[in-house]
């Protein structure tokens, strides 16, 4: 572990720039203690039923319900979320800690397979210790799918998140606890942005920690998975997207416009698997424009705390510039803004929620737009927009929309992606396994292959 490391952790409210808190970091020693303590802890909980899995993890559900306006509150003032979409965030926390208190038992389940022995069967046995390396911009969801599932398998858990919402983490320890969690299970780690990547390289060489989960850039991912292969570890990456959304000459604009409306701007369009890239049929293409500029032209921008609101600030000043730069360079690019509401004057995290039209290789078109920009081009036909859909590094989700369900997916399977959603919104659910191939990463979360991730995935043979 690194000595010398910065000694605080300052986050802002970036409706207003105000400064909320200064968090003290952890020290090399505390995260040495805390390391200790998870795999003590470690070794006892692999040994608990599932029946007590189950109601811990029953427990974590009602406590996090009942802590709901708390942790909703905090996500507001730290990253800027709209209240109502907080509390729904909040809600879906407490659903997958339910979802795996009734379902990993079946998941995680002896399954026999005939061989040369009298029998044999694959077991999931946990890895151990856990480190999860989460993002701001779903501070609570992002973090609870990870640990509701490692902990329901058996293992422990160890938190870095993202420094600009140190209170959400340390809220969530707290909830934690008050649901019972046995001490040292799941622990937060406050790291300052200057030490991540040292942290993390460290703890990754220390064999206490057996694999780790990383939800966030393709920058930190590279760096994770570069740290693990060097340890020869096992790890799970949910990186950037660059999702298309695409319609289908057929498809029912009354229906379709107000779902490109949440894919883009739901959490101010900052999600790895919102649609960026919607590729319209030319025959269809400026009436959608229109409409989906008309539509986001009347959503509610202002005030995250105010349930009216729909839009609220970028979760920090510097990614609201970036936005700004792409914005700028995409209309150098020709691209042309559809969308009438002007740059919001509240400060230099906010951007108006912007719809504009572009060509094939826009600036918009090839980099991940995480924040409220709606990028519309044309196509030809099915070939075309298969091969828009496709010229990008990443691939977590499409989706496609057409009155024609077969040709729709007959369409979609040809999109290259972790997820395809056929006249629905791309969107997790704890049901369904969830992750992407080329630069959005690897490895599932979610449903039985997200549990199974953080197993050894063991083979038994009895002569």
């Amino acid at each position: 572990m690194i000595d010398d490391r910065t000694a605080t952790v300052t986050t802002v409210d970036p409706s207003t720039g105000e400064v909320l808190e200064v968090y003290a970091t952890t020290t090399a020693a505390e995260i040495d203690a805390a390391l200790d303590r998870a795999s003590r802890a470690q070794a006892q909980w692999e040994r608990s039923a599932h029946s007590v899995r189950r109601d811990l993890l029953l427990r974590l559900a009602e406590t996090t319900r009942r802590n709901a306006d708390r942790l909703a509150e905090t996500a507001s003032r730290e990253m800027g979320k709209p209240i109502g979409e907080a509390r729904a965030e909040v809600e879906k926390c407490s659903w997958v800690s339910e979802f795996y208190a009734e379902s990993a038992a079946d998941m995680l389940a002896d399954e026999q397979t005939p061989s040369a022995g009298s029998s044999s069967w694959t077991s999931y046995v946990p890895l151990g210790t856990v480190l999860a390396v989460m993002p701001w911009n779903f501070p609570f969801w992002q973090v609870y799918r990870f640990a509701t599932a490692a902990l329901a398998a058996g293992n422990a858990g160890i938190l870095k998140h993202s420094p600009n919402v140190t209170g959400c983490a340390l809220l969530i320890d707290e909830v934690i606890r008050e649901a019972g969690v046995p001490d040292g299970l799941f622990q937060v780690i406050v790291v300052a942005e200057p030490d991540v990547a040292a942290t993390i390289g460290s703890l990754l060489a220390d064999d206490r920690i057996a694999a780790a989960t990383l939800t966030g850039s393709e920058r930190a991912g590279s760096s994770i998975a570069g740290a693990a292969g060097s340890a020869i570890k096992k790890v799970v990456l949910e990186l950037g997207g660059s999702d298309p959304f695409v319609v289908r000459e057929d498809a029912d604009l009354d229906v379709v416009i107000p779902k490109a409306v949440t894919s883009r701007f739901l959490n101010g369009g900052q999600s790895c698997l919102a649609a960026k890239r919607f590729i319209v049929h030319e025959s269809i293409r400026e009436e959608f424009a229109t409409r989906l500029a008309e539509a986001v032209d009347g959503l509610v921008l202002g005030d995250p705390a105010e349930p009216s609101t729909q839009v609220g600030p970028m979760a920090r000043a510097d990614l609201a510039d970036a936005v700004r730069s792409q914005i700028d360079r995409a209309v150098q690019e020709g691209g042309r803004v559809v969308t009438s509401r002007t740059e919001s004057d509240r400060g230099r995290a906010w951007v108006a929620p912007v719809v504009m039209t572009v060509e094939p290789g826009s600036t918009v078109m090839r980099e991940e737009t995480f924040g409220p920009i709606a990028a519309v081009v044309g196509y030809a036909d099915d070939d075309e927009a298969v091969a828009l859909a496709n010229d990008t590094r990443y691939g977590l989700g499409a989706s496609v929309w057409s009155r024609d369900t077969d040709a729709a997916l007959a369409l979609g399977r040809r999109i290259r992606s972790g997820a395809l959603f056929v006249n629905a919104v791309v969107a997790s659910d704890p049901r369904l396994p969830f992750g992407g191939i080329k630069s959005s990463g690897f490895g599932r979360e979610l449903g039985a292959a997200g549990i199974r991730e953080f197993t050894n995935l063991r083979t038994v043979l009895v002569g």
